[in-house]
């Protein structure tokens, strides 16, 4: 008589819990995918994608060409939405402003999410003086207005499109440091957390293979909301004259260099306006949608 192998019980729940992981995962993209305002956000995300890729394409001028003849000319055939004050094609410069808007985005909330998750995840774990010490300097960077905060920043470290980006970044790790603090904080007292200590797991392995991955959720939807918040940072930068440096084609600054001309040339601020309004209203509606798709109160 043959004798068969009895199965890892072990296996076996680690088997349910990844099944159980990918379902609820794919139950939140259903969901998201189901909403009107996500599906909004979605394709706009899209379109400003994939307007960044194709820039060189689609653009119909130099971005950076001056035709001082020309300037203030109103949308016509020849510049679908003007020129500026240097005689610049509007279009063309929003065109190529979308690459550098998205890097600002992800560089400013990649920083964030870096710095912030780091912070949050010790001090939610380690508790006590850990705890105390990181979030009192969470709660000295809370008090100061992000925009005057990220001001002081670029100002010592000088304007530029890079330190711009770097003083964004600096100015949502709070945000993040405390989403995560908060999430580590309900993670952490779960049985299988206690599991893994049990069995001697090290602080390190426990946290960073077992809280975090269960905490990222929120993580997520924090990430997506930040990058509008963080183009509109960049924005204010720019347009006080802290960000991006002539002739760099960002879009605060085009509203800077156009504010002059706003009641006889309104198209020079509305289409860079514009622009960054529908920017943000993407990734907004995407991160509301995305919260609403990964709230497991929601799920039917």
């Amino acid at each position: 008589m043959s004798l068969q192998p009895i199965p890892s019980t072990t296996n076996q729940a680690e088997k349910q819990k990844v099944t159980k992981s990918r379902s609820l995962w794919v139950d939140a993209i259903l969901r998201l995918f189901k909403s009107k305002t996500s599906i909004i956000g979605i394709s706009l995300i899209v379109i400003l994608v994939i307007t960044a890729i194709l820039a060189p394409l689609i653009a119909t001028h130099d971005p950076t060409a001056t035709d001082i003849p020309n300037r203030y000319q109103a949308p016509s055939g020849e510049h679908f939405l003007g020129t500026d004050e240097l005689g610049r094609d509007i279009f063309s410069r929003i065109v190529f402003g979308t690459r550098i808007s998205i890097q600002i985005g992800l560089i400013a909330v990649g920083i964030s999410l870096i710095v912030g998750v780091l912070l949050g995840a010790v001090a939610g774990y380690f508790g006590r003086w850990v705890d105390q010490i990181i979030m009192r300097i969470i709660d000295i960077m809370m008090a100061f207005p992000s925009i005057l905060l990220a001001i002081a920043l670029v100002a010592v470290l000088g304007p530029s499109l890079r330190n711009a980006m770097i003083a964004v970044g600096i100015v949502g790790v709070p945000q993040f440091a405390r989403i995560v603090r908060s999430a580590v904080l309900s993670v952490k007292e779960t049985e299988f957390i206690e599991a893994a200590r049990a069995i001697g797991g090290k602080h390190g392995r426990v946290l960073m293979g077992h809280v975090l991955p269960n905490s990222m959720a929120p993580i997520i939807v924090q990430a997506t909301l930040g990058i509008g918040t963080a183009i509109l940072d960049a924005a204010g930068l720019s347009f006080l004259g802290l960000g991006a440096q002539p002739p760099a084609p960002e879009w605060g600054a085009m509203l800077s260099d156009g504010r002059a001309a706003i009641q006889n040339a309104p198209w020079v601020v509305g289409f860079p306006g514009l622009a960054i309004f529908l920017f943000v209203l993407g990734f907004n509606l995407f991160g509301d949608g995305l919260r609403d798709a990964l709230d497991p109160k929601l799920k039917q």
